[in-house]
């Protein structure tokens, strides 16, 4: 309830919501980064030097309840490649948590910390309200985004 009244809110002060960006909820449950991760794709590079894969073609990862598309991810490794460091996605990138739903153009995800950040045409989807803003930070650890930059909100009527 809390969350409707304060998309409302900045919904009627718009420049408040350019300026400051606002804050929502993100997804259902606390996403566990320590969880594997799932990636299938039509095509794999690997680039041992750098420690890094590209994963292309209609691109599927799943960690937990976190499910993102894209078509086309970069891998980037730990450090003596022991686990993955970070996830960038580009084109056509959907990030799905519990019933929330957020498209933009590139996703960076960051393991070790439980973030991703959204940049280009960003829209979330909750329920009957959809947001839109140049770009979205999301913590996945506690369910938090803040979006910014030409935030606009359209809230419906169910």
């Amino acid at each position: 309830m809390l969350r409707a009244l304060l998309i409302m809110a900045v919904s009627f002060f718009p420049a408040f919501a350019s300026a400051q960006g606002i804050k929502v909820g993100f997804g259902d449950m606390k996403q566990d980064s320590s969880l594997p991760v799932e990636v299938t794709a039509e095509s794999l590079s690997v680039n041992q030097n750098d420690g890094s894969a590209v994963f292309s073609g209609d691109v599927k990862i799943t960690q937990g309840a976190m499910h993102m598309t894209a078509d086309k991810v970069n891998v980037f490794y730990q450090e003596g490649q022991v686990g993955i460091a970070r996830l960038v996605a580009e084109g056509n990138v959907l990030l799905v948590q519990g019933s929330d739903a957020a498209e933009a153009q590139k996703a960076e995800y960051s393991i070790e910390n439980g973030s991703v950040v959204m940049s280009g045409d960003v829209m979330v989807v909750q329920q009957a309200t959809t947001i839109t803003a140049d770009s979205m930070s999301v913590n996945l650890n506690d369910n938090t985004a803040q979006m910014h930059g030409q935030v606009k909100t359209i809230l419906r009527n169910q």
